[in-house]
């Protein structure tokens, strides 16, 4: 049975999911499938009727009608080559995920709209439901933002939540702009001690080296190989394997470190770290660069993916 691509749009009314689908339809890739678009939830946006050729609309209007055997009732009948699903944001996703999609239905794509206006009403009362629209987004669109709104959505650091996905602020004007800016911060600086997970090795080090200074005297707390430099005779440099683009790419980002310690532990060693840091000139750098002040380290067990990725 041939895999079927499935397109979740998601959020809550006002969000903008209509009229994102509206353009899918007239300028978008189902003008070249025959396609199969689910509503679960109508709003005031209607669909465009002349960009409904190619399109076979289904209505649900309760969610207990969502079910994997209707779905594959749809597909035996309609046989579509995609599926838009414009999902109610008052429904979970997690049952979509679990008990709803045919096992050949692929989801490709989860994208997110947001009615800027209203988020933090949403995220204050229907905090569960909210997140899970956000966290799960491959693209995620927050629309009718002013200067201000702009300002408050930059300062949530939505980032920290989302880390994979696009997200763009589109304005009251209809421009819209990159949530990221260049000096959002992936982690929580306020910390007592930031710990940096395991899989998040790779999105620290490229911060860290892009902008040293905002961690200058903080502690962090990682797992990391050992590695003694044999360019540098005596400087320790532990850090992690990355995989920078494929298989066949693979390279060691490593950070000089100081301390009492490290010199007890083989090349390869996994160890646990917690080190405060600074700013250094130092001949690795060619020039300053971020510097692991060891406070303590011991033997740890290697996380279940030793080669961290971006």
């Amino acid at each position: 049975m041939a895999d079927i691509p499935v397109y979740l749009i998601a959020g809550f009314l006002d969000g903008g999911k209509t009229n994102f689908i509206n353009g899918i339809l007239e300028d978008g890739f189902a003008r070249q499938d025959k396609t199969l678009l689910i509503c679960c939830e109508e709003g005031e946006e209607e669909y465009e009727k002349k960009a409904l050729d190619n399109v076979t609309v289904v209505t649900i209007e309760a969610e207990e009608d969502l079910k994997c055997s209707y779905l594959k009732e749809l597909e035996k009948q309609l046989h579509p080559k995609q599926v838009l699903i414009e999902y109610n944001g008052m429904w979970q996703m997690e049952r979509l995920y679990r008990e709803v999609l045919p096992a050949n239905w692929v989801l490709y794509q989860i994208m997110t709209f947001v009615h800027a206006p209203t988020f933090e009403m949403y995220a204050k009362n229907m905090g569960q439901l909210m997140m899970e629209k956000i966290t799960n987004a491959d693209m995620l669109v927050f629309n009718r933002c002013t200067p201000a709104l702009r300002d408050a959505l930059r300062k949530r650091n939505l980032r920290m939540v989302n880390r994979r996905a696009d997200i763009y602020l589109e304005n009251e004007d209809g421009t819209s702009e990159d949530y990221l800016t260049g000096d959002e911060c992936p982690f929580d600086l306020n910390q007592e001690i930031i710990d940096i997970p395991d899989d998040d090795f790779g999105v620290w080090y490229v911060d860290v080296m892009d902008h040293p200074d905002r961690y200058d005297g903080k502690l962090v707390h990682m797992k990391l190989v050992m590695c003694h430099s044999k360019k540098y005779p005596g400087i320790h440099c532990p850090g992690r394997f990355a995989m920078v683009c494929c298989e066949n790419d693979v390279t060691f980002f490593g950070l000089i470190a100081k301390g009492e310690g490290l010199d007890q532990y083989e090349n390869r060693d996994w160890i646990e770290v917690t080190a405060k840091m600074s700013v250094e000139k130092h001949k690795a750098y060619r020039g300053k660069g971020p510097v692991m002040n060891v406070l303590s380290i011991a033997p740890c067990e290697k996380p279940g993916q030793e080669v961290v990725t971006f």
